[in-house]
């Protein structure tokens, strides 16, 4: 059956979070230590994927991201610990043939047409996708028959997603799959992502956009200096940046707000007071108790940006 009618009939049953995580996992670092030289990459790395979930990556630059996924694609061995994908060495042929990437280091020919590309990469497999369901998915329809080199920033990010998904894998790699792509193609390729989760395919994503992250992802990783220094949904994660932020005109001062239950932070600009807390609700109530005259009351959920900041400053 094409990509296209399974995708169908899946839309109509979407999966669930539970569910997904009570699978075996199919790909697992345990253990994980590589060392180059005397620099330390990965310090003891325990990371597990599962059929169909949607995992985000994310840690600032040089916390050893790259070299986890460089691991579970078989590209270079662990100095200890073990790494397994489909139950096998990640370097065996077999398991590779369930494998895609679309990683940021990728260089093709730019003389070679989209369609040519295409059909390179499909040959390279036993079961490849059709290529119908590879232009639709990536959105390639109008510049298949175009030299990879005459395309723009975005449309070579497609083309760059589109030969990770030619052999029909099981799991999948995306490296900043939207670089240089523009709002609509960005959302039309999350909506394609999300119906290749839903097949049951597993996507490892990285990216600094966290918008991405926190639409995508049904588990976020976050590591920092090659160890796992937080893990869980969007909204777990979040409430790790030190909860809800409450902005206000009032003449509370700021030692008294400080003092209240649950609240992180208090900051003053201007006229404005902006109280990081917890509990917002009980904190509100309070604030409104003490002080008649508050107004401008505004009440914000955080940003996976703030908690990703909070996680990582240190």
């Amino acid at each position: 059956m094409p990509l296209t009618a399974i995708a169908y009939e899946t839309e109509a049953r979407p999966t669930n979070g539970p569910q997904i995580a009570s699978k075996q996992p199919i790909a697992n670092l345990t253990g994980v230590t590589k060392r180059y030289g005397n620099a330390l990459a990965l310090d003891r790395l325990n990371l597990a994927l599962h059929p169909g979930e949607i995992v985000a990556l994310l840690g600032p630059n040089g916390a050893g991201k790259s070299t986890a996924i460089k691991l579970l694609l078989g590209l270079i061995a662990p100095t200890s610990g073990s790494t397994r994908v489909f139950g096998s060495d990640p370097r065996e042929a077999a398991t590779r043939t369930r494998v895609g990437a679309m990683l940021q280091i990728s260089r093709i020919t730019e003389m070679l047409k989209v369609r040519e590309h295409l059909d390179l990469f499909r040959s390279y497999y036993p079961n490849p996708l059709p290529m119908p369901d590879i232009l639709r998915i990536a959105q390639l329809h109008g510049i298949e028959d175009r030299l990879f080199g005459q395309l723009s920033g975005g449309q070579k990010q497609r083309v760059l997603f589109a030969l990770a998904l030619c052999g029909n894998p099981s799991l999948i790699f995306l490296d900043e799959p939207t670089v240089g792509m523009d709002i609509e193609a960005r959302r039309g390729l999350w909506a394609e992502i999300r119906i290749l989760s839903a097949l049951g395919k597993t996507v490892l994503l990285t990216t600094h956009y966290l918008e991405e992250a926190d639409a995508l992802a049904d588990r976020i990783i976050v590591i920092n200096k090659g160890r796992v220094i937080c893990e869980g949904t969007p909204a777990e994660i979040k409430r790790n940046s030190g909860g809800r932020r409450i902005r206000c005109r009032t003449s509370l001062p700021s030692e008294l707000l400080q003092s209240l239950p649950t609240v992180t932070s208090v900051e003053r600009n201007g006229e404005a007071t902006t109280v990081t807390a917890v509990n917002a609700e009980n904190v509100v109530r309070e604030m409104l108790l003490r002080d008649e005259s508050l107004s401008g009351l505004e009440i914000a959920s955080p940003a996976l940006e703030d908690a990703f900041l909070a996680l990582t400053k240190n």
